[in-house]
């Protein structure tokens, strides 16, 4: 599997961290970690300006940088600025348990130097063994336990146990990008066994679409199925909030993207307004917590 849209995504955060002093999110591991292949996709990217700016008119530089801006970093920057902040937060108060599902090219446990915090990250095994190979050759030094399994199979619980993760610790988890491609059952399953597994106060970070949908990501979806890495559902605020509640979260913070684009894009756009960001409308992120056993 190629795993184009991992590799895009962290591609946007490669791009936005180079061409920016004041980026939304801050990755400077994302570009040693395609390697070669980042010249690749910045051409490919260049080669379609046509696709996702129809009658654009000048540099191919400058083309990048429009797609850059308006297709590929709004809705992977926003997530990702998200998830730190709260993850940030859940730190300062003692925890020491991160669990990234769906980890694909993330860098979370690169970014991580404190040696009392265990991260896990878990994916299909042969993503696990491709960024393995990829954190070697760019010589960098990953702090993270690989748990690779496959999360439509309720095996993955014990096998993060297995590799070291105590449920009666708290713990911060996050799933960025793959609520999109979870039909609804799966989804269901997947929060309701994550509430099950984590000890009460728990964190639970993720975006996801709703159903009001918009440009952008409707030509995600359409770059995401020429992948066949098709996008399989949309939910309502009322939908989402009910999934949570019956699994046994509580949400403690939700955004739309006019507060995502207020409280993390403002300062970027303040430095850049030749080059304003927005985050993409069509997608929501949420900050849930598990809610004490009764």
């Amino acid at each position: 599997m190629d795993h184009l849209t991992a590799k895009v995504s962290c591609f946007a955060r490669a791009f936005h961290t180079e061409m920016n002093r004041l980026p939304i999110f801050s990755d400077p591991w994302a570009k040693r970690l395609l390697g070669e292949e980042y010249e690749m996709i910045a051409h490919h990217m260049e080669e379609g300006i046509c696709y996702f700016v129809p009658g654009f008119q000048g540099t191919r530089e400058e083309g990048l940088r429009l797609i850059a801006d308006r297709q590929l970093s709004p809705s992977v920057l926003g997530r990702s600025a998200f998830s730190e902040k709260i993850w940030t937060a859940y730190k300062e108060n003692g925890c020491r348990q991160a669990v990234i599902l769906a980890s694909g090219y993330d860098t979370f446990g690169i970014r991580i130097k404190d040696m009392d915090i265990a991260v896990y990250e878990i994916d299909m095994p042969e993503m696990i063994e491709e960024k393995k190979i990829r954190v070697q050759k760019a010589d960098l030094s990953s702090s993270s336990i690989y748990v690779p399994c496959d999360l439509s199979n309720p095996s993955w619980v014990w096998k993060l146990t297995d590799a070291g993760f105590d449920p009666n610790r708290q713990a911060f988890t996050c799933m960025l990008g793959l609520s999109y491609y979870l039909d609804r059952e799966s989804f269901r399953r997947l929060v309701r066994d994550l509430a099950d597994l984590l000890k009460a106060g728990s964190g639970l970070c993720f975006d996801y679409p709703i159903s009001d949908s918009s440009p952008e990501c409707d030509r995600n979806r359409e770059l995401a199925d020429g992948a066949k890495e098709e996008m399989k559902a949309r939910y309502t605020e009322e939908e989402m909030t009910a999934f949570l509640t019956e699994a046994g979260f509580e949400i403690a913070e939700r955004l739309d993207s006019e507060a995502m684009t207020e409280h993390y894009f403002s300062a970027y756009n303040q430095a850049e307004p030749d080059h304003r960001i927005e985050a993409p409308k069509g997608v929501s992120y949420i900050h849930a917590k598990v809610r004490k056993r009764k």
